[in-house]
């Protein structure tokens, strides 16, 4: 990885102190979009970089359970103002920035997904489609665009999105944790 790249994660649970112990330094934003925004600008201010990338955890009822997914696409599965007339997913009068981020695709091995962002444990159908979901994703992309850094993104599937869900994150972070830092060492 280079100096002008800083990665992201949402929570210690899902690095497992693996990275740290690599001597690999990460920054966590917290749980949901306003900390994940708030970390994202914080990182770009602070260490300059050129590039996030942006490793994690997300459910889907797509992609197989342990698989890792980059993200080329992020919506918001939770902004719903529909009863005004607006799309789902779509931020009124943001005329600037569409209601998809698209990202530059990075590793040619990697399945492509497009995942939903919300302030929610999902555990069910999203309203708006995508393949994967996840708590900070579509934060930190919109951050990204908007200060002109580039964002690289990867979750490792954890669950199915339903009413297990959360068990089987649990479960999973530590083989998660594993298969994110080697993918960070091939970098």
């Amino acid at each position: 990885m280079t100096d002008s790249m800083a990665l992201m994660m949402a929570l210690p649970n899902e690095s497992k102190g693996l990275f740290e112990a690599e001597g690999i330094n990460v920054h966590y934003s917290g749980i949901g979009k306003i900390n994940a925004a708030f970390k994202a600008f914080e990182v770009i201010q602070k260490t300059g970089c050129k590039t996030i990338l942006n490793l994690g955890t997300a459910g889907s009822s797509i992609f197989d359970a342990h698989a890792l997914v980059e993200v080329t696409q992020f919506v918001q599965r939770d902004m719903d103002v529909s009863p005004l007339g607006f799309p789902i997913g779509t931020t009124p009068i943001d005329t600037d920035y569409p209601a998809e981020i698209i990202l530059d695709p990075h590793f040619s091995d990697l399945p492509k997904g497009i995942c939903g962002t919300g302030d929610s444990f999902e555990t069910g159908t999203p309203k708006v489609p995508c393949h994967l979901v996840d708590m900070e994703g579509y934060a930190i992309a919109k951050v990204c665009k908007k200060l002109g850094v580039r964002l690289i993104s990867v979750k490792y599937i954890t669950d199915g999105a339903n009413d297990t869900a959360h068990l089987d994150w649990e479960e999973n972070l530590l083989l998660g944790a594993q298969k994110l830092l080697s993918l960070y060492k091939s970098i």
